[in-house]
């Protein structure tokens, strides 16, 4: 058995039962660096593949907070420095009802990857909490935030762990979080990305990952002498990512015709654009408001308790371009068939993980173009590492240079997973390729740095 199977069946045998999502991830990206180990005997040596899928530390902690009726109430908090070899940890703080540790290991597994493909210095690190901001009230986000910070604070700044936002926490919760920890510490520094513009965040920090999203799909496209221009694309979820994916789809030509939520999904075969692309985001951003009443105003179909991939499935709709942009684990076999059936011609990942190996298996087969998330929707962290270069420098850029820098690293990761890809015999699988290059500059830095 090679060491890295070894290491597979040990994560499976200890986590299988309790981390499914953590197991998934990392049977992943070992599976497919296994090209690696052979050309590379010293990361065995060094012990690479054993430390790799264990965190430097886990940080848990309780969260009591006060609702506006005098109640105590008690949430569980998270945060795991996964890999600090090649900088500071950096990963989002998710705060959702299905929050558990391993969800916030397989989210901390991945980032050490997708942060590596950036080619900024950060490690890779997750947190979050198991607190559901929606129908909160903004006091009660408040009181929640700080009694969170209370404790994350002791734990992060600007050269050990930097925190943003993913989901659940938004534009309010992250200035609520910075509110607090800069009261703890009394210091206002970069130890939190995803801040407005007005206390030192980056421009562009919104639109970053949905933007970024499309940047990498037109780039895949690019090389088989497409364009997203002219197709028709299914976007599920109407959080961040997804809103920002459809404005920018919209921009570029694309007609998007499905947005999703919790509850249920829209189709609009007209497009989700204009006026209609406004009320969405008024609803979704400013109003938190369920996606039924773009149903109900504009007169299109919804589906009730169903995903987009559901309703793909059922209803046999055609699209080009499917960006899962809602959550882990969204897109299942089925779902994957119906799309290639149906004529899919590319899946770029939005979400994190939001495809299971058995899809993956079937866009792999039918030989369609794949993004995996770790290099599709790297753009967010990316912009939260400009955000952190802009906080040391007491700098601000404008939009148009972040949007240029972010432009260039999004086609630097297609082309380091590409190349990555050619080099260790898979040539044109970006999953393999982006695991392979995310996973050697961080292993290269490991052994550089010895027993770390």
């Amino acid at each position: 058995m090679s060491k890295i199977s070894e290491v597979i069946a040990r994560v499976k045998e200890t986590y299988g039962k309790t981390e499914p999502e953590f197991v998934q991830a990392v049977t992943e990206v070992l599976e497919s660096i296994k090209p690696v180990e052979e050309k590379h005997p010293e990361f065995l040596r060094a012990g690479v593949y054993d430390r790799i899928v264990e965190p430097d530390r886990v940080i848990m902690f309780k969260i009591t907070w006060e609702d506006d009726e005098g109640n105590i109430r008690v949430n569980r908090g998270y945060r795991v420095e996964f890999n600090g070899a090649i900088g500071p940890y950096k990963g989002g703080l998710r705060f959702r009802k299905s929050v558990n540790l391993g969800i916030i290991k397989f989210l901390g597994f991945e980032q050490i990857f997708k942060n590596a493909l950036t080619g900024l210095p950060m490690g890779g690190g997750k947190g979050g909490s198991d607190f559901d901001p929606k129908g909160k009230s903004d006091n009660e986000v408040m009181r929640f935030c700080y009694s969170f910070m209370s404790e994350l604070f002791r734990h992060i700044g600007p050269y050990t762990d930097v925190p943003a936002g993913d989901i659940g926490v938004g534009a309010r919760e992250i200035g609520y979080l910075y509110g607090a920890y800069k009261k703890f510490k009394n210091e206002h520094t970069g130890s939190i990305t995803g801040k407005a513009y007005e206390y030192g965040g980056s421009l562009m920090r919104p639109e970053a990952t949905g933007y970024g999203l499309l940047y990498f799909t037109e780039e895949m496209l690019s090389h088989r002498g497409k364009s997203v221009k002219g197709k028709i694309v299914a976007v599920s979820g109407s959080g961040n990512v997804a809103l920002y994916a459809i404005e920018k789809a919209n921009e570029m030509g694309a007609k998007v015709v499905f947005a999703s939520d919790s509850k249920g999904t829209i189709y609009d075969p007209a497009g989700i654009s204009g006026e209609k692309f406004a009320f969405l985001k008024d609803l979704k951003e400013r109003r938190r408001g369920r996606i039924k009443e773009y149903a109900e105003k504009y007169n299109v179909a919804y589906f009730e308790g169903k995903s987009v991939w559901d309703v793909i499935k059922k209803e046999g709709i055609k699209v080009d371009i499917a960006l899962p942009s809602a959550t882990q684990n969204e897109i299942h076999r089925e779902h994957a068939e119906a799309l290639v059936n149906l004529g899919v011609i590319a899946v770029a990942e939005g979400a994190n993980m939001p495809s299971t190996p058995e899809a993956i298996e079937v866009y792999r087969d039918a030989g369609i173009l794949y993004g995996p998330a770790k290099a599709a929707n790297a753009g967010g962290v990316a912009v939260s590492g400009l955000e952190m270069s802009q906080n040391a420098m007491l700098l601000q850029w404008t939009k148009e240079e972040v949007d240029e820098r972010l432009r260039k690293i999004m086609k630097h990761i297609y082309r380091e997973a590409m190349d990555a890809s050619v080099a260790y015999g898979h040539p044109g699988d970006l999953m393999v390729g982006a695991n392979i290059a995310g996973f050697l500059k961080v292993a290269r830095a490991m052994v550089a740095l010895g027993i770390f």
